[in-house]
């Protein structure tokens, strides 16, 4: 616990801070804060939340600090900034994001680290939500909003506060960050491009794997399961969609928003499963998660009829509502990966595809742009329509050798409809005019939390265009 503690969080909505000042404040510390986007009034719902956790909030603007703090702030957040230049001026400890997370993960009885390059968050709201409903009291902190623990009372959970033994938690591999961490239990989902290289990946995720007590490893990407050589046989549990491993689904029935599957643990009588999220890739997830809850002592039928109460997170698919036969659809989608997964769910059942795709930064399109440009010529159907605005900008300098207009013209070169409209309004509202009546819009991109209204925004557009209520 941490009673008595005092920490000041710089950027406290960040999708990684807010929940890490949820768990210490739910602990016992004394937990305040800024952000710019309270400065800017956006958002409103999630800063009150804060302050109903009994968190203080403040301008962003050096006021709420003082020297008896922990000052923490995320890799996003300049030495420029106010609190950051009050914090050195009267000699608070400063500590990162990364740093405060791997301490608290790392002092836990039963640490277990979600790690890969896609669907971390889900696997950590699975592996939190299994645990919670066969009555282990987990901490969970996640990067997204797990609907499972979300109230009228409690809009933006995505932390859970336990008293038990598991500290359930996604490790961040961008800024390499991972390095910190010492899991009992590590999952590794997948290795594919997003932030670096993918020898740098390898690297940092075989590390990783490395040090856990049980190593859950997906046998269907083709790094992981190189890695997962790498590990004794005794430390690792495997799995796979039909291929050989520890825990092998079979028989895949897709539904649009769910999937069912038998499950089976090393060639014993399998086991039916039944999830309330869609895709082959939430299988996979299932999968993942289902194998930490074994390697943390879960029984196999517990762990697999708990995993269907799982209901999803926020913007992984998550439809907003229709209007006049019009599907809005918010995604976090937005590396290679997570973008093909969405892609292939969707297209499993009819309906044209309207995307906009925000691209997270002018970086990651620089390292993922061969990919990316191929998952989207690959995924896309000949109707499909793609609109990339610019890139996500939180300020500071940049290097913009590599722009959304470039992947735009690379993606129209391949034959695929694809539109650059620089600013996400203007994006929008051309998706809302060319909408008809049996498309799905889909609106992608990670970093920026003012997505999802704009997806909420374009199904009331859709609305008093065609004269007809949204329905949710």
């Amino acid at each position: 616990m941490h009673d008595g503690k005092s920490y000041f969080f710089v950027g406290i909505g960040g999708s990684g801070m807010m929940p890490l000042a949820m768990i210490l404040s739910g602990q016992g510390a004394r937990v305040a804060g800024s952000d710019r986007t309270l400065d800017q009034d956006r958002l409103p719902a999630k800063f009150d939340d804060l302050r109903a956790r009994g968190i203080t909030l403040f301008k962003q603007d050096g006021s709420g600090i003082t020297s008896n703090q922990t000052v923490v702030a995320s890799a996003a957040v300049e030495s420029t900034v106010a609190d950051i230049v009050a914090a050195d001026a009267v000699g608070a400890k400063r500590m990162s994001r990364a740093e405060l997370l791997a301490k608290l993960f790392n002092a836990a009885p039963l640490p277990i680290g979600v790690a890969g390059t896609s669907g971390k968050s889900t696997v950590t709201g699975m592996i939190g939500w299994i645990l919670h409903a066969t009555g282990r009291d987990p901490t969970v902190m996640n990067g997204a909003v797990m609907k499972n623990f979300a109230s009228d009372d409690a809009p933006f959970a995505s932390a859970l506060v336990g008293t038990g033994e598991a500290f359930v938690s996604e490790v961040d591999e961008s800024d390499g960050s991972i390095a910190l961490y010492w899991p009992k239990v590590a999952v590794l989902n997948n290795v594919s491009l997003d932030h670096k290289s993918l020898d740098e990946l390898r690297t940092l995720f075989g590390d990783f794997i490395a040090r856990a007590g049980t190593a859950v490893i997906n046998m269907d990407n083709g790094d992981g399961a190189a890695l997962a050589m790498t590990v004794p046989p005794e430390r690792r549990l495997t799995f796979s969609i039909g291929q050989e491993a520890d825990l092998v689904a079979i028989g895949l029935v897709q539904r649009p928003f769910g999937v069912d599957f038998s499950l089976s643990e090393r060639g014993a009588a399998p086991v039916a499963v039944s999830l309330q999220v869609p895709g082959r890739h939430n299988v996979s997830n299932a999968l993942a998660a289902i194998g930490a809850a074994r390697a943390a002592g879960v029984p196999l039928a517990e762990a697999a009829r708990a995993i269907g109460g799982f209901t999803g997170l926020r913007r992984r698919m998550e439809l907003v509502g229709e209007a006049n036969g019009i599907a809005v659809i918010d995604d976090f989608g937005h590396n290679p990966d997570k973008i093909a997964a969405t892609l292939d769910t969707l297209h499993a059942f009819p309906g044209r595809l309207l995307v906009l795709f925000q691209p997270h930064g002018y970086g990651p399109l620089k390292v993922m742009r061969r990919e990316l440009v191929a998952t989207l010529a690959d995924k896309l159907g000949e109707d499909d329509l793609l609109v990339l605005p610019d890139p996500v900008y939180m300020g500071g300098t940049v290097s913009r050798e590599v722009t959304s207009a470039d992947i735009i013209a690379d993606v129209a070169a391949t034959g695929r409809k694809a539109l650059h409209i620089p600013t996400r309004d203007a994006a929008a509202a051309h998706l809302v005019a060319e909408a008809r009546p049996g498309d799905r819009i889909v609106v992608m991109g990670a970093r920026d939390d003012t997505l999802s209204q704009l997806a909420a925004d374009m199904l009331v557009r859709i609305a008093n265009k065609t004269g007809n209520r949204p329905q949710a």
